[in-house]
């Protein structure tokens, strides 16, 4: 999802909850964050986490930023949910989704769930709000997780000019209250599990009859429900009692702050005003003072997602392998991740987060130091100007962006400045809108847990965080087929082939993948970080006063 994603993204990203059991397992190493308090928990408490704003309104299909997404993700459930650190799926909304050749899904959705509104969950909320987030007109960021779905092209065709066929994917098809059967264009192994992304959840039909007042109070089918959204200033929620999930919360509100400042976050964290941060800024990071600061308040997990220096081909200059080649072996990534950001992130040297099936080590052979090859390729280029990296500069995002100017700067003898974005509402909108003038941050979180999920949305031609807008057929064919192959592990291998391809064209350059340490504060007893960078709210207790 990006917040590092959204991806940038997601985000990172990627979106689901750990369960009790791995939080009792990361307790077993010092990771989830447990303390214990005299005066038990509070079912009633109030815990608020650090934010960023929302690129846009609160709607599933056309959010896909982590400050959007962690009011997004308890708001909505889909029909598959994640636990755990290796983020294992499992049924949340789903009662049973079965199909014998990956192509033809039947999915049964679980009875008596309910909206925030009390209207029941039923198939024609999902199918509704799929055909909705695939039509071409209604412009959402996350149309291309429709994508594979038959009769996408008629809803949303290639020319984004020519008027769709129809507004209705024909692959959705309701077969009662319960139960719908989804048909794609070819089969596709990963499907039922990347259905468990926000971008597939249900909407209920008020939406359809006002979506502008549904922007304004959004209405989901998650454990948390909307309260309230002040520009720049926060976004309040509250539990939703009727709620028949298993990731329930256990506290009263959540209140998701928006702060321009990591560093303001971090102190108001120190002093109680804020609960939760997934990520620390640079002065807590340095020299490990953190670890004095937090105590057995510091929150460690597993996360799927990278960091990535994104190379738009649409700038002038930029779109030349032998300046790829010589920025990505410029960057000293051990020394980057060492001094600066002091061990709480790893050198990248791949396109797939370690610890995603199919990640492989060294896929990026110009991701290795090299002044003198970075010097060589740099005179091939011919490049000539400055080199600037651009990204929102608060969340611990400029350091390690500057030290890695830096680094290009003393290995080719070519200035490289940083250029911050405002917030991250406006360096999205940058990026989404294609107005980048240099190279920008591009962090990527798992929405779910698949090598697909860090291929085609990124890479794919047209993808929806394809932010580089790069395109190469042979890539696209790989990922097609690819997509097709209902074996799964056969599908893999196919992917690792597309990425080999990617490796070799450098649209973005890996740079780092976070570790993952986050911190809470003294009013909760335990609190979690899942796999996509955010706060895991079903593992957060609040301590009675």
């Amino acid at each position: 999802m990006e917040g590092i994603m959204r991806r940038s993204r997601r985000l990172w990203g990627p979106t689901v909850v750990m369960t009790s059991l791995a939080l009792a397992l990361a307790a077993c190493g010092g990771g989830s964050g447990s303390s214990t308090g005299a005066g038990g928990t509070d079912p009633d408490g109030t815990v608020s986490v650090y934010g960023t704003e929302p690129q846009n309104a609160l709607v599933p299909t056309n959010i896909n930023d982590l400050g959007g997404t962690k009011a997004i993700q308890p708001m909505f459930a889909t029909l598959v949910g994640f636990k755990g650190a290796d983020a294992k799926p499992f049924n949340l909304m789903a009662d049973s989704i079965t199909t014998t050749d990956s192509k033809v899904y039947d999915i049964k959705i679980k009875q008596g769930w309910k909206f925030h509104d009390g209207t029941e969950v039923k198939a024609h909320n999902f199918i509704d709000a799929w055909n909705y987030g695939a039509y071409g007109p209604n412009g959402q960021l996350n149309t291309d997780f429709f994508s594979n779905i038959q009769g996408y092209a008629e809803v949303h065709p290639e020319d984004e000019n020519a008027k769709p066929a129809t507004d209705k994917m024909s692959g959705l098809v309701a077969k009662g209250d319960y139960e719908f059967q989804v048909t794609l264009n070819a089969p596709f192994s990963v499907f039922d599990i990347k259905v468990g992304y926000q971008a597939f959840a249900p909407l209920p039909d008020s939406f359809f009859k006002d979506p502008k007042a549904f922007e304004q109070h959004p209405i989901g089918n998650g454990p948390l429900k909307f309260v309230s959204r002040t520009p720049n200033q926060d976004i309040k929620l509250t539990r939703f009692d009727d709620y028949k999930g298993d990731d329930k919360v256990k506290f009263k509100n959540l209140d998701i702050k928006i702060y321009a400042s990591q560093e303001t976050a971090y102190q108001d964290l120190l002093s109680g005003r804020l609960d939760f941060m997934e990520a620390l800024p640079p002065s807590a990071v340095a020299g490990g003072k953190y670890k004095n600061d937090l105590g057995d308040r510091l929150v460690t997990g597993h996360l799927l997602g990278i960091s990535t220096i994104n190379i738009p081909y649409y700038v002038p200059g930029y779109n030349n392998l032998e300046l790829r080649k010589a920025i990505s072996m410029a960057i000293d990534r051990a020394q980057i991740t060492k001094t600066v950001m002091n061990d709480t992130y790893v050198p990248a040297d791949g396109y797939i987060s370690q610890g995603i099936p199919g990640a492989r080590p060294g896929v990026c052979q110009f991701c290795k130091y090299d002044p003198a090859a970075a010097k060589e390729a740099f005179q091939k280029s011919g490049f000539q100007g400055k080199l600037t990296i651009a990204s929102n500069a608060d969340g611990g995002r400029k350091e390690p962006l500057v030290a890695a100017c830096n680094s290009i700067k003393n290995t080719l003898g070519v200035e490289c400045d940083f250029v911050p974005a405002t917030d991250f509402g406006q360096w999205r909108s940058i990026v989404t809108g294609h107005k980048l003038t240099g190279m920008g941050r591009s962090d990527w979180s798992a929405d779910y847990p698949s090598i697909e999920d860090f291929l085609n949305p990124i890479f794919k031609t047209g993808g929806s965080s394809n932010d580089s807008t790069y395109s190469n057929p042979q890539v696209d064919a790989l990922l097609g087929q690819a997509d097709a192959t209902a074996d799964k592990d056969a599908a893999v291998k196919l992917y690792q082939q597309a990425e080999d391809l990617i490796a070799k064209d450098l649209p973005t350059i890996p740079v780092w993948d976070e570790k993952g340490v986050a911190a809470k504060s003294k009013n909760l007893k335990s609190a979690g970080l899942d796999f996509r960078r955010m706060p895991d709210y079903p593992s957060i207790e609040v301590l009675k006063k």
